[in-house]
């Protein structure tokens, strides 16, 4: 075992699911080194863009990408740092940047992995966000999202929510001051933790002003695969903004 594989911290939760399909696999072998972040060149993130962008932003567990991807292709001056063990997810958002399709024909997905397809502002890390925050510059993100995580509804499994005051002791770090951590979850057990765990924290401030600024989604909110199927099954979700201080 080597030394990084030592230092693991133990992760729960599932890397891959169903069967990937041939043009999704495509984009993993070949699309995806050349997008693919790794703790030694994330210290020096701007260098990992084509041009220094204006600010930076991270997402943490970013599901299918659909979230991400949108922001990225609203905002080509930003850059973004997408973070998902689930290989799935990774491979649906390679897909969303780069716009292939199943049946796509080889000389297409050669052009796309050429000249990077729809948006080339977005870096992945594949694997536990916990890995990078030793690496990440302090004050490296404008913004921090991190959307319908895990809730873990059973209070034995409390210690597994990534919303913990060690983890924000790291996000403290790595979020400039005025930036902001943005929290979204469906799930009511969730919501009193993160307000009861960010109320003990000298590093953030609840930013809501009336009911309004945490029941409706932020104004460059996209909808998510995860937010359509909550509403369908009558979760209401919400949306904290905490703004490090």
């Amino acid at each position: 075992m080597s030394d990084i594989e030592a230092k693991k911290p133990k992760f729960y939760g599932r890397r891959q699911g169903r069967t990937i399909r041939r043009a999704k696999t495509f984009l993993l072998e070949n699309y995806l080194p050349s997008v693919r972040l790794d703790a030694c060149k994330i210290g020096k993130l701007a260098q990992c863009f084509p041009e220094e962008k204006q600010k930076y932003c991270l997402e943490i567990g970013f599901g299918d990408g659909e979230h991400l991807a949108a922001l990225a292709m609203d905002n080509p001056n930003i850059g973004y740092v997408g973070v998902e063990v689930f290989k799935n997810g990774v491979a649906n958002l390679l897909s969303l940047l780069t716009g292939l399709k199943e049946g796509t024909d080889a000389d297409l997905q050669q052009d796309i992995h050429l000249t990077g397809g729809r948006a080339d502002n977005v870096r992945v890390f594949d694997d536990d966000v916990r890995l990078l925050f030793s690496a990440l510059p302090e004050g490296m993100f404008d913004k921090v999202y991190l959307l319908f995580p895990d809730p873990w509804p059973k209070s034995r499994h409390a210690n597994r929510r990534f919303v913990n005051p060690e983890n924000l002791q790291h996000l403290a770090r790595i979020i400039k001051k005025g930036g902001i951590l943005q929290i979204a979850t469906d799930h009511p057990i969730y919501k009193k933790w993160v307000l009861d765990t960010m109320r003990g924290s000298e590093d953030f401030v609840w930013t809501a002003k009336t009911s309004d600024d945490w029941r409706n989604p932020p104004h460059d909110w996209h909808e998510t695969k995860y937010q359509r199927k909550a509403l369908q099954e009558g979760r209401r979700p919400v949306f904290f903004e905490f703004e490090r201080i």
